[in-house]
């Protein structure tokens, strides 16, 4: 236990920035990306983004949404 508690404490002591790098491997450790699950989103949200940009899809505001699920709900 006390080599956890060595290594928490220099990673405490890290500057903010090398913190955050640290923070942010540990967390990829936790759930390793995926880069054909990424690429294929990332190219869901392009196509998604292209169709509202040419107005072949109509939005709905999140409000307009969220009330109509308040109401599905009240049901």
């Amino acid at each position: 236990m006390r080599k956890t508690e060595d290594l928490f404490d220099e990673a405490i002591s890290l500057p903010i920035e090398k913190r955050t790098l640290l923070v942010d491997k540990l967390l990829q450790s936790l759930n390793p990306t995926q880069t054909e699950i990424d690429k294929l989103w990332a190219g869901e949200a392009e196509r998604r983004v292209e169709e509202i940009a040419s107005g072949s899809v109509k939005t709905i505001p999140g409000e307009e949404v969220f009330a109509k699920i308040r109401d599905r709900l009240k049901s």
